[in-house]
């Protein structure tokens, strides 16, 4: 794993560095192939004091973007609660990734749509900006749900347009597509 830690407002010594490296070694058992990732640790100056150190924590392999955030008023109780929360994350990509090689031809999209029903609804903390591949709908509703976004802009594969998917208020999912006249 290619690691690049940085700090906002904040030095981050040898032993933040070394622990939070020693942390993130614990995602290589599910990411077998080179993955870089990029943690942010930050101090903020907050009404809540609970809530002044931050890790942000993103994640990119092949084009896909896993990425999580918390906040603690102890920086190492975030970066234990940030790496929770990945691992969770990747456990999921990737057993979504089995399943849908092993799924019948037809049925993989409605199988995958079911179980992102029942799946709980991550909170939305911030908007980023990446660069996309072109891809189809339900790779953005992949990536959208890894992000944590109520909505993706994407390339769409099949007709080279830009497209936004988003999540409706009953649970199912939306496609936006622009018509230039």
């Amino acid at each position: 794993m290619q690691l690049i830690i940085t700090g906002k407002n904040m030095n981050v010594g040898d032993r933040t560095e070394k622990y939070v490296r020693q942390k993130l070694e614990r995602l290589d058992r599910h990411l077998h192939e080179p993955v870089e990732a990029h943690v942010e640790l930050a101090t903020e100056n907050t009404k809540n004091a609970n809530q002044r150190q931050v890790v942000q924590v993103t994640l990119q392999r092949n084009g896909t973007i896993i990425r999580a955030e918390e906040r603690s008023a102890d920086l190492r109780a975030a970066v234990d609660a940030v790496v929770d929360k990945l691992d969770k994350q990747v456990r999921r990509y990737k057993d979504k990734q089995v399943r849908k090689r092993r799924a019948p031809v037809g049925l993989g999209e409605a199988a995958v749509a079911q179980e992102q029903e029942t799946e709980p609804e991550p909170l939305i903390v911030r908007t980023k900006k990446f660069k996309t591949a072109p891809m189809s709908a339900q790779e953005a509703v992949e990536q959208m749900e890894l992000l944590g976004h109520s909505f993706y802009l994407f390339l769409n594969e099949a007709t080279g347009e830009l497209n936004v998917v988003y999540r409706r208020d009953d649970g199912n999912y939306g496609v936006l597509e622009p018509q230039l006249d």
